[in-house]
């Protein structure tokens, strides 16, 4: 956690809450609930004694450890209290710390017995796909383009042949609407009938509620359970998953644990991956995440593979090497021009990269043009965030006589989703555009595509909380490809620019990618990981078959 403290009003209300349960005058127990609050807004499980014993003004680790056991309002692991403390000094919010050894159990258990190498499958595709049809729950990871849904593909052709397949009932899900129509297209080749739909439609949402209509006590109805873009999924939705999957069902989760982690709380892909990779032959989780290496998108020799790798690997000298000897047009780097020109170094990518959209006036191929560019940031305030490129790629557009920017809305805005909205379907994530509607007299009209590639129409009025997307962040951008993506960093570093950003940013483009970013910050960006606290791994490792 960093200095100096900024505490939200749920994180002090929690805090008051907590102190007067303790007895009004525990001043260390207000302090660790804020604490353990904040974390969890932070994207943190838990938070260790050892931070907040090295606050200003905080007792020391020993006498903080102390005086929370005793305070009534902290309980051992096992206990019923509004926090609980490890062995190790992990301090949880009550309900996390549920869902991370719920979560860890269901896992053990469906992993059941150890995994048996597949015999004579040296092709890491076959070996995933009869792994999976071998075992309950399979992890696959791969970067893009290594093959993830196409080794989908074959292991539902395995199940399909067995004898009863042509029975199965199988579910295919991800976190976002945009993801979930990237898997149809995927597996539709092979399974007409197939469509994937959002994690929270599969459950069965309950508007205003954080419970689904599937749960343990009424499981879906499944054989098989398909969820894609794993990474983005966060602790509590994950163990809200495999409660509602049906301990006879195979479930298989798709994903590139070298990602961003979610936007919630929780690194559940990477956790169970790192788990994974440290049990022992004898130990469930053994063999059960298979990571797909061969790119057939990218050649090892291309910038963007390149680049890409170096990232990974925290190599920021062979990461710059790259991007300057790149000559295949995948990847360029530029530093980042300043504030004063940067609309004029904007005009020409700004006009070549949305105008196919904005010259289309079906709806459908709008949609499908804007995929062709779009422009990735990290942050949303200041020169190089969200909110500033947006205006000023609206009033590029607006010079070129490409639309017409009013209040509101207007014909040619291309629109994300930032809340969820269970009732129509609308998912934080989500991008549209608003066009004239023919078939209601021209009025605009906000149109998305659906899980099953069906065009659907909103009035906006009716959106939920949504915001201009010419310019997205590279936390929105999961689950979406882009033919050619525009990445920029601010001018100045910042603990929110890390390997994983750039990797995912990087790695959303199918075509080509150009960096503006200073060297200094690019460097930085890439030496920094990102680093949640958890005791997911250690729960894996603990919990009983």
């Amino acid at each position: 956690m960093n200095a100096p403290l900024a505490f939200s009003a749920l994180d002090r209300q929690l805090g008051d809450f907590l102190q007067r349960l303790a007895g009004g005058s525990a001043p260390e127990v207000r302090l660790a609930a804020m604490c353990a609050s904040r974390a969890r807004a932070e994207g943190n499980i838990c938070v260790t004694l050892g931070e907040i014993a090295g606050m200003e003004g905080a007792p020391s680790l020993a006498s903080l450890r102390k005086k929370l056991r005793g305070s009534g309002a902290v309980g051992a692991p096992g206990e019923f209290a509004p926090l609980i403390l490890d062995s190790k000094d992990r301090l949880y919010l009550r309900r996390y710390w549920e869902y991370e050894q719920e979560l860890a159990q269901a896992i053990v258990n469906r992993s059941g017995t150890p995994s048996v190498p597949a015999k004579g499958e040296t092709d890491l595709q076959e070996k995933a796909a009869a792994k999976a049809v071998a075992s309950g729950f399979t992890v696959i990871t791969g970067g893009p383009g290594t093959g993830k849904t196409q080794t989908v593909v074959k292991i539902l052709n395995r199940l399909r042949a067995q004898p009863g397949g042509e029975n199965l009932q199988i579910k295919l899900a991800a976190p976002t609407g945009k993801a979930a129509a990237r898997l149809t297209e995927s597996i539709r080749s092979v399974e007409e009938t197939l469509a994937a739909t959002t994690i929270h439609r599969l459950l069965g949402y309950l508007p205003g509620s954080p419970y689904f209509r599937h749960d343990a006590k009424n499981p879906l109805n499944a054989d098989v359970v398909v969820v894609d873009e794993a990474s983005m999924v966060d602790l509590a939705l994950m163990a809200k998953l495999f409660a509602a999957v049906p301990p006879r069902a195979r479930l298989i989760l798709l994903g590139d644990r070298d990602q961003l982690a979610s936007v919630e709380a929780g690194n559940v892909l990477a956790d169970i991956c790192a788990a994974a990779e440290r049990a022992r032959p004898n130990e469930p989780l053994h063999g059960a995440v298979v990571a797909l290496r061969h790119n057939y998108r990218f050649t090892e020799t291309g910038g963007i593979y390149r680049v890409s790798i170096a990232i990974k690997s925290g190599d920021a000298e062979a990461a710059m090497a790259a991007l300057r000897e790149s000559t295949d047009g995948e990847v360029k780097w530029e530093p980042l021009p300043e504030t004063a020109r940067l609309a004029d170094a904007l005009r020409k990518r700004v006009v070549a990269g949305f105008r196919p959209f904005l010259e289309t006036r079906d709806a459908k191929e709008a949609l499908a043009a804007l995929q062709k560019f779009r422009i990735l940031c990290a942050v949303r305030q200041g020169p190089c965030g969200i909110e500033n490129l947006n205006a000023v790629a609206e009033e590029i557009l607006a010079e070129a006589g490409l639309l017409v920017p009013r209040p509101g809305w207007y014909s040619g805005q291309p629109i994300m989703v930032a809340q969820n909205d269970y009732n129509l379907a609308l998912f934080n994530g989500d991008s549209g555009i608003i066009l004239p509607d023919a078939a209601e007299g021209g009025e605009l009209r906000a149109f998305f595509l659906s899980a099953e590639g069906k065009l659907r129409r909103f009035l906006p009025s009716r959106l939920p909380v949504h915001e201009t997307a010419f310019a997205i962040t590279v936390h929105k951008s999961q689950g979406s490809e882009f033919g050619k993506v525009l990445l920029i960093l601010p001018e100045k570093d910042a603990p929110i620019l890390t390997r994983e950003l750039l990797y995912t940013g990087l790695t959303r483009a199918r075509g080509g990618v150009e960096i503006w970013a200073p060297e200094a910050v690019l460097r930085a960006s890439i030496d920094r990981r990102v680093l949640r606290a958890s005791g997911l791994q250690d729960a894996l490792r603990a919990a009983k078959t």
